[in-house]
């Protein structure tokens, strides 16, 4: 009985050490050396993880920028200070980034937009609201108002003034997407700060069926395409559309005869005014009441 237990025991630790064995030799010969330095680097990011630099998260951005692969310039949440620092430990330049902002494509607060519906009650959210036939606005192509863009945001840049519409702080914007990612109505749109000519408008009516949805809508006139430089502005589908690739042509000429304000002329600042959060209703029961049907 005891010699069976013992060779047992035997075979059993023998089979032990010969995987061992098989395992350690395996580590060292398929072994992937990983810098050192790519701990330290993380280590003095931000951990915000939020994409801005364009590689998911901060572990990735730090073994490209140690490999020589990104620019550590384009960690947008991190401080001048921080970038600075990174820079040193690793002996490389900290070339500066053009800073990129949220862009609201969208001037139809509620002041502006006819509604044709009332929503009421249910999920309290524009992705909520826009499931129930677009939203309420009559103006398909508007900004909702609830605020899923300020609720999305981990860096408080954006908030909701007081007629309805998202207000994004540039100083606090680091780019990260998740407002473009989040709005039902694909109002945001991620630019270079020096891009100044905007037009607040994504509506593809035309002329009065456009202006009596809202009175901020582009009604593609064209007079902006007449005073603005050759070829920075162009009407696609009833719209104005700025072609970024002549964005040192632009300036803000193509502002001045717009006859509803679509188009405007920005020097970094917030778009809108009167910056406050909004209070949303409480999650409940779902009423549309129709507004307006003949």
């Amino acid at each position: 009985m005891f010699e069976e237990v013992y060779i047992t025991l035997t075979i059993m630790v023998g089979i032990g050490l010969l995987f061992g064995t098989i395992l350690t030799v395996a580590y060292k010969k398929m072994k992937v050396y990983e810098d050192p330095r790519i701990d330290r680097v993380e280590e003095m990011l931000p951990s915000a993880n939020c994409g801005a630099c364009g590689v998911p998260g901060c572990r990735a951005f730090s073994e490209k920028v140690v490999n020589n692969e990104m620019n550590v310039g384009k960690c947008t949440v991190s401080s001048p200070s921080a970038i600075e620092k990174i820079a040193d430990f690793l002996g490389i330049e900290a070339n500066s980034e053009e800073k990129r902002v949220a862009r609201l494509l969208c001037a139809g607060g509620i002041a502006e937009a006819q509604n044709m519906a009332e929503y009421r009650g249910g999920i309290q959210t524009c992705r909520g609201e826009a499931v129930v036939s677009g939203g309420p606005k009559e103006c398909n192509w508007g900004c909702l108002g609830l605020g899923d863009c300020a609720d999305v945001c981990d860096f408080n840049a954006i908030v909701m003034n007081d007629n309805g519409l998202p207000v994004v702080i540039p100083e606090l914007c680091t780019a990260c997407n998740d407002c473009v990612e989040v709005c039902p109505k694909g109002l945001f749109e991620i630019m270079p700060i020096n891009q100044r000519l905007i037009v607040q408008c994504k509506s593809l009516l035309e002329g009065d069926e456009a202006l009596s949805k809202c009175s901020v809508a582009c009604n593609a006139c064209n007079r902006c395409v007449a005073d603005a430089q050759q070829d920075v502005i162009s009407i696609q589908q009833n719209l104005a559309v700025i072609n970024y690739e002549l964005n040192e042509r632009a300036d803000d000429a193509a502002t001045k005869r717009c006859p509803t304000g679509a188009i405007v002329w920005l020097n970094g600042e917030a778009q809108f005014e009167n910056s406050t959060s909004n209070d949303l209703l409480p999650l409940g029961r779902v009423e549309v009441n129709l507004l307006n049907v003949n």
